[in-house]
């Protein structure tokens, strides 16, 4: 709490840019917390709404851009040697490999929302080949939108920001999967829907 505290009181939009860069490379800045942290600074009448959000983004773009860069130019190697040192354990880029292999470019989106992954998917995308644009339409995706969902949630509940951050930096996967899980149920009944309509017609 005191280090986002001077982080946004010394820095304040910049603060958050370089944060944001440094926590998704792999250094252990609370993210999540931090994003809600600045939605709750916004709540406070400290920093603007969109120039926070607009922040955020370019900080969250930029910190995995870095990582999708050293993936193309370091390989796998770099992961596992430097992995360690960054908090990124070898059962974390195991586990992640094996949801990448399953998921692909759709894990760049949702892997924001999940601790320990958001500081692989990219490096596995560098390293995996994957073109620039492919990379870059699924991740900035992700990227604004998890900076949408906490910062817009720390503004909203203002004082009960530390709970909400703490809370969904744990257990936001579920929640993804949740509405992954709604999203596949609503898409069967439009599809099958449509599929009686155009047999009866």
């Amino acid at each position: 709490m005191q280090h986002l505290n001077y982080l946004i009181e010394h820095f304040g939009y910049m603060g958050i840019i370089i944060a944001l860069i440094g926590g998704i490379i792999g250094l252990p800045i609370p993210d999540e917390v931090l994003l809600t942290y600045v939605g709750y600074t916004i709540f406070a009448g400290k920093l603007a709404y969109l120039t926070s959000l607009l922040c955020a983004f370019i900080g969250a773009c930029c910190g995995i851009t870095l990582s999708f860069i050293f993936g193309v130019k370091l390989g796998i190697p770099f992961l596992h040697k430097f992995g360690p040192k960054l908090h990124i354990s070898e059962s974390r880029i195991d586990q992640t490999r094996k949801l990448f292999n399953k998921l692909g470019p759709f894990l760049l989106i949702i892997g924001f929302f999940i601790p320990g992954v958001r500081h692989i998917t990219a490096y596995l995308a560098g390293i995996n080949q994957y073109s620039y644009k492919k990379f870059a339409i699924f991740a900035y995706t992700g990227a604004i939108i998890w900076c949408f969902t906490f910062i817009t949630l720390g503004r909203v509940l203002g004082g009960s920001w530390v709970m909400v951050g703490t809370y969904l930096s744990r257990y936001s996967i579920y929640l993804i999967i949740l509405c992954l899980f709604g999203f596949i149920i609503y898409y069967s009944y439009r599809r099958k829907r449509r599929t009686l309509k155009n047999a009866s017609s």
